[in-house]
């Protein structure tokens, strides 16, 4: 019950910060902002001591520890991919036009009977 109450005082004060960028509305554009980051860091304070909050955390270590663990394609091999990818979409393209302009001349021009110029 005590997470609760400290997550929903921690929304409270991002709340807070969100709704002083809009009150401030008549104060430098730097005072706003610093409000929201105010209320950014308020939250992330107080959600900190939270047990959830400590979930989360330790998950966003978790996932930093993973995405350096991926072997990055080198520039290469993403150029390679990259060309693959474009030359597929060309001839893609070029299949889908000429699938079109067959079924118009069936359909307009032997079905129906309209020329179409």
């Amino acid at each position: 019950m005590a997470d609760k109450l400290k997550f929903i005082a921690a929304l409270l004060l991002l709340i807070a910060g969100l709704a002083g960028f809009y009150l401030l509305g008549e104060q430098p554009m730097i005072l706003r902002v610093l409000s929201v980051l105010a209320g950014m860091a308020a939250f992330t304070g107080v959600a900190w001591f939270t047990e959830p909050g400590q979930r989360f955390f330790a998950f966003g270590k978790e996932a930093t520890v993973e995405t350096k663990k991926v072997v990055w394609p080198t520039r290469k091999e993403t150029l390679q991919t990259t060309g693959a990818v474009f030359g597929f979409v060309v001839l893609m393209a070029l299949f889908l036009w000429i699938a079109d302009k067959g079924l118009e001349w069936v359909l307009y021009d032997l079905v129906l009977g309209w020329k179409t110029s």
